[in-house]
């Protein structure tokens, strides 16, 4: 391995020059090849010689660079992209080359205590109390996991004699939901929202309690709500499904991923009332906080429970808890963990709060904006009224195939990137905005298609 001499300073301005063309340009749009084709452009890129420097990053710039959708690209409405500001990419830069170890307060303390400034601003927008605390992990997936684990682990101290855990969830909640149940090896009780998809508490109430008389010996530990649902954007009644669980005394959990984001704009706040009651929530900067890969806000009311179910014991750690310090690795299913929260921190202490703000609404007003060009277009139908920034819509006369047919001919095209989704059965296209340097234009190109 080299130092840094004059090979490897070089080949730094190389990756800088490169870096700084990315951020400055209008991003590609790009798309997958097969492993056949990159093996015939790339070959077997690992070797007793190696490659040499310059040499790997030509083959990452020229070839494997371009068999990558660019997320941040404008016309990337497909899944829930991703639009880290420049600010964000490059403090990401500073964190990787400056090899920030982001476990432990001992190991990094000025990294930890940033991170937690962004926490809390979190924390004080959903109305928890000063004492709520978390930590940042990979993605919602973990964040829901590890908050479910939490749960569960502090009903086992309040209840024995319990022969099966289940945890409740809307029928519309994200797959990481089910995900989880079954790495926990726990039952899921899947509850029916409301005609609009929004789960309600009355439904709640009825379903915990009419599983609680037929299970006596099961018992249901958490609640998951969700705050933005990925595929329509739909917001369960948080207040309602929070009052329900707190009168059982059951764990109450928000998945907020995508939609908790839009907490920052006071316009869509009031949506989220109930969000206040949560024994733990979730929302990722990396989907609508415009914050790099990969950065989910795991966020508990009482991080005592968190870190009571996830503190892993031996000895070497033993002295990292010496003086009590906050040691984001105690907080969720995690012990090595790089200070993915810190380009965050950076984006949101340079711009301010109040750009946020007006990022956030900019992108709900595209949403908005879509939705009437889809209301009038002629072949074109709205599913739902837009909530948030995802607008879902069908194609008149088309079956699944032809949704297909026409993604991949747009992305061949180089036109746009919209997937195929699914309600009810049925196949639907939708946009999810959370760039905000999605135009007006942009979406005319793509439904010019149609």
């Amino acid at each position: 391995m080299h130092e840094f001499n004059a090979e490897v300073e070089a080949l730094a301005a190389e990756v800088m020059e490169y870096s700084l063309y990315r951020l400055k340009s209008d991003p590609p749009l790009d798309g997958p090849k097969s492993p056949e084709e990159l093996f015939a452009l790339a070959g077997n890129t690992i070797t007793p010689e190696g490659l040499g420097g310059p040499a790997a990053m030509e083959l990452f710039r020229e070839v494997l660079a371009k068999a990558c959708i660019s997320t941040d690209h404008p016309r990337y409405l497909a899944f829930i992209p991703s639009a880290p500001s420049e600010y964000a990419n490059l403090f990401d830069l500073v964190v990787g080359a400056t090899a920030l170890y982001g476990g432990s307060w001992l190991e990094g303390a000025g990294a930890v205590f940033a991170e937690n400034q962004a926490l809390r601003w979190i924390s004080d927008l959903a109305g928890l109390p000063q004492s709520a605390g978390g930590v940042f992990v990979q993605g919602g997936t973990i964040g829901n996991l590890s908050a479910l684990v939490a749960a569960r682990t502090h009903f086992r101290e309040k209840r024995s004699g319990v022969t099966r855990w289940v945890v409740a969830a809307s029928s519309e909640a994200h797959s990481s939901i089910t995900a989880a149940a079954n790495v926990m090896d726990v039952e899921i009780l899947l509850i029916d929202p409301d005609k609009h998809g929004s789960l309600q508490g009355e439904a709640v109430a009825t379903a915990i309690d009419s599983y609680h008389a037929k299970h006596p010996t099961h018992q249901i530990f958490a609640v998951v709500a969700t705050a933005g649902t990925t595929n329509l954007g739909i917001i369960d009644n948080l207040d309602s499904v929070g009052d329900v669980v707190q009168e059982r005394g059951i764990w109450f959990h928000v998945d907020g991923a995508y939609g908790l984001a839009a907490l920052c704009a006071p316009k869509v706040r009031p949506l989220f009332k109930g969000v206040e009651k949560a024994d733990s929530l979730i929302v990722d900067p990396h989907k609508w906080l415009f914050a790099p890969f990969d950065a989910c806000a795991l966020i508990y009311r009482n991080p005592e429970l968190g870190k009571k179910a996830h503190l892993q014991h031996a000895a070497y750690l033993d002295t990292l808890d010496d003086d009590g310090e906050w040691n984001p690795s105690d907080y969720a299913i995690h012990l090595t963990r790089r200070a993915r929260g810190l380009p965050f921190w950076f984006s949101l202490a340079a711009h301010g709060t109040n750009e946020y703000e007006e990022a956030v609404e900019a992108t709900m007003e595209m949403a908005r904006i879509a939705a009437d060009l889809i209301r009038n277009h002629p072949n074109l139908e709205l599913v739902v009224e837009p909530t948030l920034s995802v607008v879902a819509f069908t194609r008149k006369g088309w079956a699944a195939p032809a949704y297909q047919i026409w993604s991949d001919k747009l992305l061949e095209d180089q036109i746009g990137f919209v997937t195929p989704s699914a309600h009810h059965g049925q196949p639907i296209l939708r946009f999810a905005i959370v760039n905000p340097w999605t135009k007006k234009s942009d979406l005319e190109a793509i439904l010019e298609t149609l």
